[in-house]
């Protein structure tokens, strides 16, 4: 098994699969390679930026998970995403792996104002870095089809665990403020743990060039969810503000996600990937 981007949720699919496959990881950074071993993988010295680093990935793993970010921008053409396109050029030199999984973002439905989004729904990417997630896509769908290699496409929210850095406690710790209930929009979540379950299982049952909602159960509003956690957490919950407040206090970043409200439909992960959520609801991860 190749993981490409190994970091907080590649290193939970390792842990999850130590001892029954022989696991390898590209790296562009030394300083994790012992972290990386302490996991039971095998580093490997590489940069996506760079294809010529990685041109020896040809044929070593027949499991392949993609959980590296787009770059932010590359020549200009900002909706492009030059590294999956490098890395399926070098995975095509030599014996093609068996399967694959990408790890996308819902991102590319864009803002559904609320409606219940299921795989079927047409992408309409509203933001940058989600129409370079969306390039990607489209990049392994068209390699996965021309070299017979079934690609597994994961399109995942909000990823949260108590272990994570950035973690939820650590933004509402902050002061941060949360729309309120008449401007706010629905989030989607997946305990980390659960997204790693879910790749695995992707990578064995995944259907050629599928797309999947990689999500939990929940149904909230972002300030319903951070005034779930902060109850849960023992601090006070967030102050609620119209969004003419918000746009003055909030990062770009954070302002993003509070643009676009959409519900997403894991019943595909269910029935055709047999996964069975550990965590169903965010409140069930948090406690």
């Amino acid at each position: 098994m190749l993981i490409v981007g190994c970091g907080d949720v590649g290193l939970r699919v390792a842990r999850a699969m130590r001892g029954r496959v022989l696991l390898r990881a590209l790296s562009p950074s030394p300083e994790r390679f012992e972290t990386l071993r302490v996991a039971g993988v095998t580093p490997l010295a590489g940069n996506l930026d760079q294809p010529a680093t990685f041109r020896r990935l040809a044929g070593i793993a027949t499991r392949v998970i993609h959980l590296a970010p787009p770059a932010p921008e590359h020549s200009g053409q900002w909706w492009r995403d030059f590294r999956t396109l490098a890395l399926s050029r070098a995975l095509s030199l030599r014996t093609r792996p068996r399967s694959a999984v990408y790890v996308s973002t819902s991102g590319v439905y864009g803002d559904c104002a609320g409606a219940l989004v299921t795989e079927a729904r047409p992408p309409a990417p509203r933001t940058p870095r989600a129409q370079r997630r969306l390039d990607a896509e489209r990049v392994l769908r068209h390699w996965g089809r021309s070299t017979g290699v079934p690609v597994a496409l994961l399109r995942v929210p909000g990823i949260y665990a108590s272990d994570r850095p950035g973690s939820l406690r650590e933004r509402i710790a902050q002061g941060a403020p949360v729309l309120r209930d008449e401007d706010d929009v629905y989030t989607n979540h997946v305990h980390a743990d659960d997204l790693a379950r879910i790749v695995i299982a992707a990578l064995w049952r995944g259907a050629p060039q599928r797309t999947y909602n990689a999500n939990d159960d929940t149904q909230l509003k972002v300030g319903q969810y951070y005034d779930l956690a902060a109850d849960r957490f023992g601090l006070a919950r967030p102050r609620r503000v119209p969004r003419s407040a918000a746009e003055q206090e909030l990062s770009l970043n954070s302002l993003s996600f509070m643009n676009e409200s959409r519900r997403l439909s894991n019943a595909r992960i269910k029935r055709e990937l047999r996964v069975q959520l550990a965590y169903p609801t965010v409140e069930a991860g948090l406690r």
